[in-house]
């Protein structure tokens, strides 16, 4: 897919998240090359796969030339490493004053932390994400885990990716130097769980590991099948009453204490309970499909490698063939299909002037029908970046973000209007907004927005230079492009919910993670769809899929499942660490990650702790070996001291380590707050971005049920006083 053709991508050294950022820029037609970042895992392979081998080694003379000649620099490493390598910033500024330098690295280039040892074990610990990752549990001694597939290094390089197409758009007549981009994965990681950091930064309450009735308020539940689990996920009224007829309505679904959702959250393990013993007399799949034929979202467990035999994938042709070490395996390909208009304006169409242009995106009008988590998050970004954002919310409750207190963050800084789509004077009024502005995203079921007259073909006609994202779960054509789905469902369906968590252990949904991760895809592919407008002309359709969004960061548990064979949950266990894991500490709930992964850090952790002193010589194998041994004795050496000291005593002597943060921990952390992460708010303090940008970032205000709806028909539409009360009393405003 070419929508980035022309734009020249320079991916400096190695690092993974670096590599998986030039990865996302190179699947839409950049011209990636590389400096030296390959490390010859079968993951790096993938990541690297179709990029430009600038040179073999990063010398100082190959550097020159190759970074003179870029748009976007790409770079990982922290500030002390990256100046070891004569990599930094303040270097690369110098041999390119107009392009983008974007930096990732574990705690960011500021900060106290800054140049913390870390692994993608110790971010997902330091996040808080590991201490919510599979969900709530029964045992509190249970560790907590990371996530399958090095998802740090995906969530990280997409924000890098999110943050650097945006700073591509800054209008270089008014700022000629080019911006400078500061990516901190732990932000980056942190921010998906954007709902407990609202409710913590406002309301000042954490996140309870301990399992509360269902741990997932009713939304969303695993059963067992006869041939495995299935997930459903009947959580609105109209569901659970479709759910029951799929399950032959059962006697004990009309007792009163599963009749509403609250008395279901209350009575959930013996509503559990007798579900289950439905469930387990059929297969996985035969129930998913009597789900959705009833329109209740439900998708079968699967594993990974699953997904290669998938007539949704086959049709949209997602899986693409590399070769690995002379091996030729199936690989993701993108989770995006871009349309143009027929008809297009060649030549380049100029954004309009913003006041001052100082933000990427100043001038640039998006019309939001979005709701919930992914593409509110992605039209937040959208909005930071100086983008005009209209948020279109039906009469009513509006937005079910509103009701979890995602809007007080999602919707910063965007314009609110409320609509009832339904009517046809306020589907005009949208029409009508559309045809004024240059992206329109939403992410309704498939053939809703046609239905009302909103389809991509029915704006286009109004702009022809109009970007129409869609986002849905398996994307607008293919066999499965109908079926219902939310993003925990999703999670469970593609094999990452079944492959996070301890071996043995029943599979658990887990926090919403596919949602935020696929607003960064969104926020990419927007801004990537303006670059392409402003250089090549005319408008398009981007159809992306969640499904295949999620798929694509998990390239290495697919690419495992060909060339190792099938694949099991593993805990924290690491095939290239050892001791590696999250090991209780002295405290109720309280957790220290640890990551030895060489022999030089293996002989210091010897020499902290005594008890591992006779083993100082043993290499990587002999450790697994004696995996257990050692893990008992790493325990009894953190059970004795609070986390915090023990994370500090590792670190001192180069081991990463990291206390397992809550939400409450972030809220409190010095090297966030010296970061700026935090904003204040009214009440207490709200996230900000995964990202620091040397143009800053637009914030304000999330705007009330419908507040700015007169205001932006006159504004945008010029619309009377008089015009917009008819409409009013008509209905079409709510």
């Amino acid at each position: 897919m070419q929508i980035l053709v022309g734009l020249r991508v320079l991916q400096i050294g190695p690092g993974l998240a670096a590599a998986a950022c030039g990865r996302a820029f190179a699947d839409v037609g950049a011209m990636v090359s590389s400096i030296a970042a390959d490390d010859g895992t079968a993951l790096a392979v993938y990541l690297n796969d179709g990029k430009q081998c600038a040179a073999p080694d990063c010398t100082p003379a190959a550097l020159a030339v190759h970074a003179a000649a870029a748009d976007l620099l790409i770079v990982q490493g922290s500030p002390q490493e990256l100046a070891a390598r004569g990599v930094d910033g303040s270097a690369l500024r110098q041999l390119n004053n107009a392009a983008v330098i974007v930096l990732i690295s574990p705690h960011g280039q500021t900060g106290p932390d800054a140049n913390r040892p870390a692994s993608d074990l110790t971010l997902f610990c330091d996040s808080g994400i590991a201490r919510m990752l599979t969900g709530q549990v029964d045992d509190l001694s249970e560790p907590p885990t990371r996530a399958v597939g090095r998802q740090s290094a995906f969530i990280g390089g997409l924000a890098a990716a999110a943050a650097g197409m945006h700073a591509l758009l800054l209008d270089t007549s008014i700022e000629p130097t080019g911006a400078t981009i500061d990516v901190s994965i732990q932000e980056a990681l942190a921010t998906l769980a954007m709902t407990e950091l609202t409710r913590i930064g406002m309301q000042g309450k954490v996140w309870s590991r301990r399992r509360l009735t269902d741990g997932n308020g009713a939304t969303v539940t695993i059963l067992p099948a006869r041939d495995g689990y299935v997930a459903i996920s009947p959580r609105e009224n109209h569901q659970w009453a479709a759910w029951l007829q799929v399950m032959g309505s059962p006697d004990w679904g009309q007792e009163a204490r599963f009749a509403a959702k609250p008395d279901r959250v209350e009575n959930w393990d013996a509503l559990h309970a007798l579900m289950s013993a439905w469930s387990r007399t059929h297969d996985k799949q035969w129930i998913a499909d009597a789900a959705q034929a009833a329109r209740v979202p439900s998708f079968p467990l699967q594993e990974p490698a699953e997904q290669f035999a998938s007539a949704q994938l086959a049709h949209r042709q997602f899986f693409r063939p590399i070769k690995i070490r002379g091996e030729c395996v199936m690989a993701p390909g993108s989770p995006f299909r871009a349309v143009p208009w027929d008809r297009q304006a060649p030549g380049g169409i100029e954004k309009a002037s913003g006041a001052g242009a100082l933000l990427p995106l100043s001038g640039i009008r998006v019309l939001d029908f979005s709701w919930v988590i992914a593409g509110p998050t992605a039209t937040r970004y959208l909005a930071a970046m100086g983008a005009e954002v209209i948020k279109v919310e039906a009469p009513g409750r509006g937005d079910p973000g509103r009701g979890m207190g995602l809007h007080a963050v999602l919707g910063q800084a965007k314009r609110g209007i409320t609509l009832d789509l339904h009517q046809p004077k306020a589907a005009a009024i949208a029409r009508a907004l559309a045809a004024r502005a240059d992206i329109v995203i939403e992410n309704f079921g498939t053939g809703v927005m046609e239905r009302l007259g909103l389809g991509p073909e029915d704006l286009a006609r109004e702009n022809p230079e109009i970007l129409y994202l869609s986002a849905s779960g398996h994307g607008r054509d293919g066999p499965e492009a109908g079926a219902v789905a939310y993003g925990t469902l999703l999670q469970c369906y593609a094999g990452f919910a079944g492959l996070n968590g301890h071996p043995n252990a029943s599979p658990r949904v887990g926090m919403a993670w596919v949602d935020p991760m696929c607003g960064l895809k969104l926020a990419f592919i927007g801004a990537a769809g303006i670059w392409h407008r402003h250089w090549t002309g005319g408008g398009m359709r981007i159809d992306f899929s969640m499904m295949e969004a999620l798929l694509w960061t998990m390239a290495e548990p697919l690419l495992a499942a060909q060339l190792q064979g099938p694949l099991q949950p593993q805990g924290n266990a690491d095939g290239g660490c050892a001791p590696h894991g999250i090991f209780p500490s002295k405290g109720d709930d309280a957790w220290v990650g640890i990551a030895v992964c060489d022999d030089d850090g293996w002989r210091s952790l010897c020499a902290v702790i005594d008890a591992l002193g006779p083993l100082r010589d043993l290499g990587l194998d002999a450790r697994h070996d004696r995996g257990a041994e050692i893990d008992r004795t790493l325990t009894d050496w953190t059970r004795a001291r609070t986390a915090k000291a023990a994370m500090e005593t590792l670190l001192a002597v180069g081991i990463p380590a990291a206390v397992l943060a809550s939400s409450l921990d972030l809220k409190a952390s010095d090297h966030l707050h010296a970061r700026g992460f935090w904003q204040e708010s009214d009440p207490g303090v709200l996230p900000g971005l995964p990202w620091r940008a040397s143009f800053g970032r637009k914030n304000g205000p999330a705007p009330g049920h419908g507040d700015d709806t007169d205001t932006v028909l006159g504004d945008v539409l010029s619309l009377s006083v008089e015009e917009i009360a008819a409409l009013r009393a008509s209905g079409a405003l709510g």
